[in-house]
């Protein structure tokens, strides 16, 4: 048998730290052809008229507040921060509008940002959104990691900006020279001598206050706010048309479920999460914004090496919520377990912490839940949220009290989710006000993406935890097209036994790849947890290869998989082969999402090599088989 977790064992557990959650209010109907509809009865809160509004509430209500903090560029020191308030946020963003508009931006002229996420970012954005001109924010991958710049000039064409920001210029001026700028104004922080760029700082000294009050009376829930482009993992992106209005909703719809006491201190939030992508851009930054919370953009990222700006951070940054993706989990967790003077920083005033983009394995879970109760006596209540891109992002959450990871939750107030069977799985589909109109310029990925009753299709199947008890939640079941046939004509889902094969790997394994497409049984690519494997083997040095194969490890691993092969003995679960791979996902050749989900279809493309290796006869010494056990 598998080893049983704490909770399955019948521990006693500690105390969850108190989030007062509105009561859990789900209606079910289940239909003639198959589909059950969900939606919360609970009310939804009340949306802003528009996306600046709570900006100038908080403006009013709270001046000195600190929204935005960001380290100065080029300081490696702890103890600095470029700090905004709410106050000075809103002057400077009324001015910023103003100068967009005397340059011609507007509701048919966007802004588009090719940087990462900086204060003077923010303030484009939101003075794009006052003047009524969508923002269209481009993942830097196009424009600094690209040879031939493909994606960047698809971009490009779909969005026709009228102007562009590219805060650092140099660092994108190869980017710059491969579009046609004619007719479009750069903006600069660092405009180079007599180069025809408007400098960032001249921008917010410019343009007419009278036209930015009149482009404020304009805005509307149809008013388009952003241009999100999808990762483009299996084709060219797509603009996914964000609107005024779904953004409002969806931030209302977040913040209604949690009870908050009017003497609570505002939210203190530390995220890297990339703002041209809805997790960063609309779950972080325009919920933050919505709340009144205190944002410190972290220049870290979860990969070997930038994590460590995340840690310096944190051991000056207390949050009070924290949210990320499982990947930088992983991380952190192994940065708690061997600082206890950053654990108790980081734990001080926590109340809750979130996950989205991937599901986050029970293991890493408890060995987070331990840090958390050695430092004070409290477990810490981890809140999924489940969406897209095309939803605002938010339409299903984890806002109970439970200790089970993988939950996709359950619908916010607002959002009807219907469950449609599609072959042997259900699909999630949504409908509500934060769903997208349609994808810009492209009338044909529109109809594709919504049926019949106008339900956004998501592409993810889904299942209820308990079917006789509902209200427990949903899980996730699959994409609906990542499931793929052995050669027995057995159906595998791929993305359920992802999660299985992490938990069943003890914590060695942060991410997995399933294979087995037209094959006689299931093997695993495992991308380890280095330093999982390290505390494991008690080694603090050597080389990753020589550690990777280890007879204690192997003998460890083999064990784990033979027991969940006892538990999942039918061929579309049983794991008979895994190979550790050195070298970890890259983001960059678009194996990992932008929010670290693992592609499966494009990963399992580059690891040909590895593949081959993983089927090989005979066995290849580098492989860990479960034919039998040892």
């Amino acid at each position: 048998m598998a080893m049983p977790s704490e909770e399955k064992r019948g521990a006693t557990l500690p105390p969850f730290r108190q989030v007062d959650f509105l009561p859990v209010k789900l209606e079910v109907k289940r239909r003639e052809d198959g589909a059950i509809l969900l939606r919360s009865l609970n009310p939804m809160g009340d949306p802003a008229p528009h996306l600046l509004k709570p900006l100038e509430g908080w403006a009013r209500e709270a001046p000195d507040r600190l929204w935005l903090a960001e380290r100065p560029k080029g300081e490696t020191q702890a103890g600095r921060w470029n700090e905004l308030t709410y106050g000075e946020a809103w002057r400077k963003i009324r001015a910023a509008a103003a100068g967009l508009i005397e340059l011609g931006a507007g509701p048919d002229a966007p802004v588009m940002i090719l940087s990462g996420n900086s204060i003077p970012h923010a303030i484009l954005t939101y003075g794009a959104h006052l003047a009524a001109a969508p923002v269209a924010p481009v993942s830097e991958a196009y424009s600094l990691m690209s040879s031939d710049f493909a994606k960047l000039k698809h971009v490009f064409d779909i969005v026709r900006p009228k102007i562009i920001f590219a805060q650092d210029y140099r660092r994108f001026a190869s980017a710059l020279s491969a579009l046609d700028l004619k007719d479009v104004h750069v903006i600069a922080e660092d405009p180079p001598e007599g180069a025809q760029i408007v400098s960032y700082k001249a921008l917010l000294q410019s343009g007419s206050p009278k036209e930015v009050e009149a482009r404020e009376a304009s805005l509307t829930w149809e008013t388009v706010a952003k241009y999100l482009f999808t990762s483009g993992s299996t084709g060219l992106p797509k603009a996914v048309i964000n609107t005024h209005g779904m953004m409002c909703v969806n931030a209302a719809m977040v913040k209604k479920l949690v009870r908050e006491e009017e003497d609570e201190e505002p939210h203190v939030v530390l995220s890297w999460l990339p703002w041209n992508h809805t997790y960063g851009g609309n779950a972080v930054l325009n919920l933050a914004l919505t709340n009144g919370a205190t944002l410190y953009l972290d220049r870290g990222m979860p990969l070997p090496g930038l994590f460590d700006e995340t840690i310096l951070a944190l051991r000056e940054v207390a949050p009070t919520t924290y949210g990320n993706v499982p990947a930088a989990y992983a991380m952190l967790i192994d940065a708690l377990e061997k600082d206890d003077l950053l654990a108790q920083t980081f734990f001080s005033r926590l109340r809750n912490v979130a996950y989205g983009g991937a599901a986050l394995g029970q293991e890493l879970a408890e060995r987070f839940q331990k840090a958390a109760v050695r430092m004070t006596g409290e477990r810490i209540l981890f809140l999924a949220g489940y969406g897209a891109t095309e939803t605002g992002p938010t339409i299903m959450t984890v806002h109970w009290e439970t200790s089970r990871m993988g939950l996709l939750g359950l619908p916010i107030p607002g959002v009807e989710i219907k469950l449609q069977p599609v072959g042997e799985k259900m699909e999630v589909r949504a409908r509500g006000v934060c769903i997208t109109p349609g994808y810009h310029k492209d009338a044909d990925k529109t109809r594709e993406a919504f049926d019949e009753e106008g339900f956004y299709k998501l592409g993810d199947a889904a299942k209820f935890l308990n079917e006789s008890d509902p209200k427990q939640g949903l899980v996730f079941d699959g994409r609906v097209s990542e499931d793929f046939k052995l050669s027995t004509g057995t159906w595998v889902n791929a993305g359920r036994l992802r999660v299985q094969a992490i938990d069943a790997a003890g914590g060695i394994l942060r991410d997995a790849l399933i294979a087995g497409l037209d094959k006689n049984y299931i093997g695993v690519l495992g991308f380890p947890d280095m330093a999982a494997v390290r505390a494991f083997l008690k080694k603090e040095g050597g080389e990753d290869a020589a550690l990777l194969q280890d007879e204690a490890l192997r003998d460890y691993l083999r064990t784990r998989f033979f027991n969940h092969n006892e538990e999942n003995r039918g061929s579309s679960t049983r794991i008979m082969r895994l190979l550790l791979l050195e070298t970890p996902p890259s983001m960059d050749a678009g194996e990992i999402t932008d929010k670290g989900y693992i592609n499966q279809a494009t990963a399992l493309s580059r690891r040909a090599a590895d593949l081959e290796t993983l089927y090989a006869e005979p066995l290849a010494a580098t492989v860990i088989s479960m034919a039998k056990s040892r």
